[in-house]
C-alpha cells in the first residue's frame, strides 16, 4: 500500500483522521489479529503457550516490556516483529525531529510551524517499518546519547542564545517519539544512565542541561536483559524495574522438534545447498549438541547456549557435505554422520567455557559434545548396550562387533564418494540387518546414514574403537585397539 496522498494539516483534518497513541495502535491491531486468528509473530517457535500469551497481555495492558532471558532466546527478534502491530502509516509534521503528530505537536519546531502556517503546514507519512529504533547498552552510553544535550554550533548557526530551546540536540529517545524503542542488554547501562530513564518511563519529563521540559513522549519501550548480568557486569536498578510494566521470562525450547523448526527456518543456505538431503537423524543430532552443551560441565550454564549454535552447526555440516561433492565432482546427494565434525568450527565460538573447559580446549569440548549427542540419541533409536549387559539379554550388536573382532577394520574417509561409502558400510556383517530390524521403514541413503550412526554409537558405548584419521575416522575392535596401544 502506498502512503496516503494527504499533504497538509488542513487536508488531514478534513479526512477525519483521529490521533492514537502507539500503545493504543499496538493494542487495537493485536485485538484485530486475535479476532481473525492471525499469528502475532512469525518464525517464533515453542513460545505459543508461554512467552507469546505474556506478550499479548502486556500489549493489551499498554505496558512497556522487559524480556529477561539467556542469549539466543529470540528476545530482540520478538521486539522487532512488534512493528507489524503498528498502523501502516502515521502522519508527522514535515521536518520535525520528534515525529510530531500534526494534531498534537509536542516540539517547539512543530508548534511554531503550525502556529505560523496553520492548515498549510506540510505533512509527511512514516511507514511502520521505519518506526523502530534500537540501542545496544554499553558502558560508554551517555545521557546525551539517549536524551540529548545543548548544541553550541546550532546556537551560532541560528543566532540565538544558549537559553533558547532551539539549541537543544535531542537524543535517541526523543527522536524515537511514536516509535518502538529497544534497549538491548539493559544491565550493561550504567546506573546513573538508568536513573535518567525514570521520569521518561513514568511522567514523560526530560531535563537537558538546565532545560526542564515536559515533553509527553509517546514511545513503546522494550528492554532485553540476561538474568546473569545482574551479578556479572551490572544490574537493573530497582526503581527502573518498578517502572517497567511487564517483565517476561524467555526460555530455551523443551523439545528437539521445536528446535529443529528454528534451525531449518533460520539456516542461510544457497539454492544448491538446499538440494542436499539431511536425514531426520542428523537434524536431531544437531539439536542434541546444543542440549548437551547446556548440560556440560565444561560450558558456562549462566551464559547460555544460543540457538545460533545449532543454526551455524547445521550450515557447517551442509557445507562439509558440499565440499565432498565438489572435491569428487559428484552431484549433490546426502549428508553423513561424519559431516557433523565439520561443524566443530561453528560450535567453538558459540559456547562460553568455564575454567575446566578452557583447560581442555574449545575443539576438544566441541568433539565431546558431538560424542555425547550421538550417545544420547543412540539409546533412543536402539537398545541401550549397558542395559542389555545388566539384564544379560540377547545382544543385537553381537554379529557386527564380532566382525570387527575377527581382525577387520573400517576407514571412513571424509571425501569418499557415495559409491565407496556404500560399499564400505555394506561389507560389515550384521550391520544392515540390525538397522532393518529396529527401523524397517528407513531405506536407501537414509539407511546408510543410520548404519554409519550405529558404528559411532557402538564406539561411544565402548563396544568398538573409534580413531580419528587425518581425513576421516577408523573403526576397529576395541580389545585389539587397546592391545595395539600397549604394544
Amino acid at each position: 500500500m502506498s502512503a496516503p496522498t494527504i499533504k497538509t494539516l488542513g487536508e488531514l483534518k478534513k479526512s477525519g483522521y483521529i490521533s492514537k497513541s502507539i500503545k493504543d495502535e499496538l493494542r487495537d491491531n493485536l485485538m484485530k489479529r486475535l479476532k481473525s486468528k492471525e499469528p502475532v509473530f512469525t518464525d517464533i517457535f515453542g513460545y505459543e503457550e508461554t512467552v507469546i500469551p505474556e506478550v499479548q497481555r502486556a500489549i493489551l495492558s499498554k505496558h512497556n516490556i522487559n524480556f529477561l532471558g539467556l542469549r539466543g532466546q529470540a528476545k530482540t527478534k520478538m521486539a522487532r516483529q512488534l512493528t507489524e502491530l503498528l498502523d501502516e502509516y502515521i502522519p508527522v509534521v514535515e521536518g520535525s525531529v520528534l515525529n510530531d503528530d500534526p494534531l498534537a505537536p509536542i516540539s517547539f519546531f512543530a508548534q511554531n510551524r503550525i502556529h505560523t502556517q496553520k492548515d498549510e503546514t506540510p505533512i509527511a507519512w512514516i511507514h511502520r517499518n521505519n518506526r523502530y529504533a534500537e540501542k545496544l547498552a554499553t558502558p560508554d552510553v551517555s545521557v546525551a546519547d539517549l536524551i540529548g544535550d545543548i548544541d553550541p554550533i546550532k546556537a551560532v548557526h541560528l543566532k540565538v542564545s544558549m537559553a533558547n530551546e532551539e539549541v537543544i540536540h535531542y537524543g535517541l529517545i526523543p527522536r524515537s517519539n511514536r516509535f518502538i524503542f529497544v534497549i538491548n542488554e539493559l544491565p550493561d547501562l550504567q546506573a546513573r544512565i538508568q536513573v535518567a530513564l525514570f521520569n521518561i518511563l513514568q511522567e514523560g519529563d526530560i531535563q537537558i542541561r538546565g532545560f526542564n521540559l515536559r515533553i509527553p513522549l509517546d514511545t513503546m519501550f522494550v528492554f532485553t536483559a540476561n538474568p546473569e548480568d545482574y551479578t556479572n557486569r551490572g544490574s537493573i536498578v530497582t526503581p527502573l524495574k518498578d517502572r517497567i510494566g511487564s517483565q517476561i521470562l524467555t526460555h530455551y525450547l523443551s523439545s528437539i522438534e521445536q528446535a529443529r523448526q528454528i534451525t531449518e527456518s533460520q539456516a542461510r543456505l544457497s539454492p544448491a545447498q538446499k538440494t542436499i538431503k539431511v536425514s531426520s537423524l542428523i537434524k536431531d543430532l544437531v539439536e542434541q549438541i546444543a542440549i548437551e552443551a547446556r548440560q556440560s560441565e565444561y560450558v558456562d550454564a549462566k551464559s547460555g547456549v544460543s540457538s545460533r549454535l545449532t543454526i551455524s552447526a547445521y550450515e557447517s555440516l551442509i557445507s562439509a557435505a558440499e565440499l565432498r561433492f565438489l572435491s569428487n565432482d559428484q552431484p549433490y546427494s546426502f549428508a553423513r554422520i561424519a559431516d557433523l565434525y565439520g561443524a566443530v568450527q561453528a560450535i567453538n565460538g558459540k559456547i562460553e567455557l568455564v575454567y575446566e573447559g578452557e583447560q581442555e580446549g574449545a575443539a576438544i569440548v566441541a568433539h565431546t559434545l558431538i560424542s555425547k549427542a550421538i550417545r544420547t540419541q543412540f539409546v533412543k533409536l536402539f537398545p541401550d548396550p549397558n542395559l542389555l549387559k545388566k539384564k544379560k539379554a540377547v545382544n543385537p550388536y553381537e554379529t557386527t562387533v564380532a566382525w570387527f573382532g575377527g581382525g577387520h577394520q573400517l576407514d571412513l574417509l571424509e571425501k569418499a564418494n557415495d559409491k565407496t561409502y556404500k560399499a564400505s558400510l555394506s561389507i560389515i556383517e550384521g550391520l544392515e540387518e540390525l538397522c532393518e530390524v529396529f527401523h524397517p521403514a528407513i531405506k536407501g541413503n537414509e539407511q546408510l546414514v543410520l548404519m554409519e550412526f550405529v558404528l559411532h554409537g557402538l564406539a561411544e558405548h565402548s563396544l568398538l574403537s573409534k580413531n580419528t584419521l587425518v581425513k576421516g575416522v577408523q573403526f576397529k575392535d576395541l580389545f585389539n585397539s587397546l592391545m595395539g596401544n600397549q604394544n
